[in-house]
């Protein structure tokens, strides 16, 4: 006997409360609908840089704004990295990224978080000051980051439409998967959103510094 989201009734037993809530096909779902709001956010953020002189300011918001979605991206990705590798059943069952993407992964993250980081920093610093030459570190981040997320982004983007159609539909469609806690994933990502929204609107006026 196999329950819906595919474990057997005694790897359920052994499962942590936080698994009935969707297992791997909840967290596969959380991760691509994350996906797909960094996907256009990071869409926008490219267009600000192509005219960085008028849209400095959303630049700025729209970089402070990803922090949330960013962290919760990590998140669950970090946590079916976890499960996989502490020997989950319906984990290993759901199987591995690809060799390649199981290389970038570190990258992607690494390159994110570098990117994010040091955009922080510049908001915080302001304009020549510090030490650390950090402009030039966040374009060098920058360009390492488009590197890595350019195969990311072909290799997963193909999925989204349906991940994320599966987790609005009502009922599942004809040998879909259901994955229970689908308004718990819905939850975390608004929270996100709204972390980020805070973050953002409390460091916009730091782009006051870089307008002068």
């Amino acid at each position: 006997m196999t329950l819906i989201d595919g474990r057997t009734p005694a790897d359920a037993s052994f499962e942590p409360p936080g698994e009935m809530s969707g297992g791997p096909e909840g967290n596969e779902r959380l991760t691509a609908a994350t996906g797909a709001v960094l996907l256009v956010l990071f869409a926008v953020e490219g267009v600000t840089i192509l005219f960085l002189g008028q849209l400095l300011t959303l630049h700025f918001f729209i970089g402070l704004l990803l922090t949330g979605p960013v962290c919760l991206k990590i998140g669950s990705t970090g946590y079916r990295f976890y499960r996989y590798y502490t020997g989950s059943p319906a984990y290993h069952r759901k199987g591995p990224p690809a060799p390649l993407l199981r290389v970038l992964g570190p990258l992607v993250l690494a390159t994110s978080v570098a990117v994010l980081g040091t955009g922080v920093t510049l908001a915080l610093l302001g304009p020549g000051t510090g030490p650390v030459p950090v402009l030039l570190l966040h374009k060098a981040s920058f360009v390492g980051w488009i590197a890595v997320m350019t195969v990311h982004v072909l290799a997963y983007v193909w999925r989204l439409p349906g991940l994320i159609s599966a987790d609005l539909r009502s009922r599942p469609a004809r040998h879909g998967i259901v994955a229970p806690g689908r308004a718990g994933r819905w939850s975390l990502l608004a929270v996100a959103l709204g972390a980020g929204l805070v973050v953002a609107l409390a460091g916009i006026h730091l782009v006051s510094a870089w307008s002068r």
